[in-house]
């Protein structure tokens, strides 16, 4: 079984390239599922269920998040219309499960894949350096009690490296993968823990690298020289698609393969 994850989805930019290179991609490389974050997917800040639904449309069967997804008040009745149900594309948008009770929204969606093999997506946030929510580490072996598949991937939406490494060992051997987002920088770091788990720092951002993690650079500079406040907007330069590729036993769940993808914009990759 192939699997997959497309980084942190950055603004108009992001969604192009996705719209642009995903289908291929998915054909070439006979991928079976596909799982994206979005939470940055609305110019940079949020996510609506418009993109949502178009990002569903693009191919993608199940949309992470991280702290960013309140940033566009309308997702909260977006994420009520769900309801549990998981037919419904609402559903398919998933917030970071350690919120506390209560909150809009769920946390893991298990699913099945075109050819019939069970999987669940679970999205978790960290607590280091970000608000300060539940316990990610206890809230996943809450889940795992439930989950019934055997192919499990974890959205691991941090700041802090040592928080994703330590998640990684944790769940070693008890789920498929473990992917960081939230930095926007992807990490050389792909591998297979010793009992079967694909891990990776942080899977990248899919959007403009000539920026500062997304935003212009000239916004991001003044604001570190002035310490005032400042608009951010969207880059546009050098976009990039990035993402990783695991292939795993569909009964086991243990990865056997983690790949990192860094693809062009269409017309980029074709210039000689």
């Amino acid at each position: 079984m192939r699997i997959l994850f497309v980084g942190d989805i950055f603004g108009r930019p992001g969604r192009h390239i996705v719209r642009d290179r995903l289908a291929p991609l998915v054909q070439e490389r006979a991928i079976d599922l596909v799982i994206a974050n979005g939470e940055n997917a609305a110019a940079g800040f949020g996510i609506t269920g418009q993109i949502t639904e178009e990002l569903l449309h693009l191919g993608i069967d199940v949309v992470t998040s991280g702290n960013h997804i309140w940033d566009k008040r309308e997702i909260i009745d977006y994420l009520n219309l769900a309801d549990g149900n998981s037919g419904s594309p609402a559903r398919r948008l998933i917030r970071p499960a350690n919120y506390p009770a209560g909150s809009p929204g769920w946390g893991s969606y298990e699913g099945t894949t075109r050819s019939g093999i069970p999987y669940a997506v679970m999205n978790l946030q960290g607590r280091i350096f970000m608000p300060g929510i539940d316990d990610p580490f206890r809230t996943a072996d809450q889940l795992l009690e439930r989950i019934k598949a055997r192919v499990i991937l974890v959205d691991m939406h941090a700041e802090a490296t040592s928080e994703k490494s330590a998640l990684g060992w944790y769940l070693d051997g008890r789920v498929t993968a473990v992917l960081g987002t939230h930095t926007h920088v992807p990490t050389a770091d792909e591998r297979i823990l010793p009992q079967g788990t694909a891990y990776q720092t942080d899977v990248g951002m899919t959007g403009p690298y000539d920026s500062v993690i997304g935003v212009e650079t000239s916004v991001i500079v003044q604001r570190f020289l002035t310490q005032m406040p400042a608009r951010f907007e969207p880059a546009q330069g050098n976009v990039r698609l990035c993402a990783t590729l695991i292939e795993c036993d569909p009964q086991t769940g243990r990865a056997q393969k983690i790949e990192r993808i860094v693809l062009l914009p269409a017309e980029a990759a074709a210039r000689p």
